[in-house]
C-alpha cells in the first residue's frame, strides 16, 4: 500500500523555524511529484510547495516564497519542508501529497498523508 506520513510538526513563536517531513512507503519516491498543502480551520486546503520527480525543480505559493524550501532524499525516501521566519497566518495542518504533476490543484494528487499541526503563536 503506498503511504504517506507527516511529521514535524508543533507550535512555534513568530520568526521562528519547524522542518516538516514526509515520509513514503510502497512507491519509488524518486518517480512522484511532491506537493506540500496546508488547511486552516474553516477554510480551503492551499497549496504550499512542490518538487518535481525528474529534475527536482521546484516551486512555491508567493506567500511562502523566501521563507521555506522543499527538498527531497529519495535514499531515505522522504520529502521536507524547511519552514523559517514563520508568521501567525502559516498556522495550518500541513499534508503532503504524491501525483505525477508538480501542481496547485488538489485533484493532480493521488496519495494524501493524514497531516501535521503546526502553531504559529506567541
Amino acid at each position: 500500500q503506498l503511504q504517506l506520513v507527516e511529521s514535524g510538526g508543533g507550535l512555534v513563536q513568530p520568526g521562528g523555524s519547524l522542518r516538516l517531513s514526509c515520509a513514503t512507503s510502497g512507491f519509488i519516491l524518486g518517480y512522484y511529484d511532491i506537493g506540500w498543502f496546508r488547511q486552516a480551520p474553516g477554510k480551503e486546503r492551499e497549496g504550499v510547495s512542490c518538487i518535481s520527480s525528474s529534475d527536482d525543480s521546484t516551486n512555491y505559493a508567493d506567500s511562502v516564497k523566501g521563507r521555506f524550501t522543499i527538498s527531497r532524499d529519495n535514499a531515505k525516501d522522504t520529502v521536507y519542508l524547511q519552514m523559517n521566519s514563520l508568521k501567525p497566518e502559516d498556522t495550518a495542518v500541513y499534508y503532503c501529497a504524491a501525483g505525477l504533476l508538480c501542481s496547485w490543484s488538489e485533484s493532480d494528487y493521488n496519495y494524501w498523508g493524514q497531516g501535521t499541526q503546526v502553531t504559529v503563536s506567541s
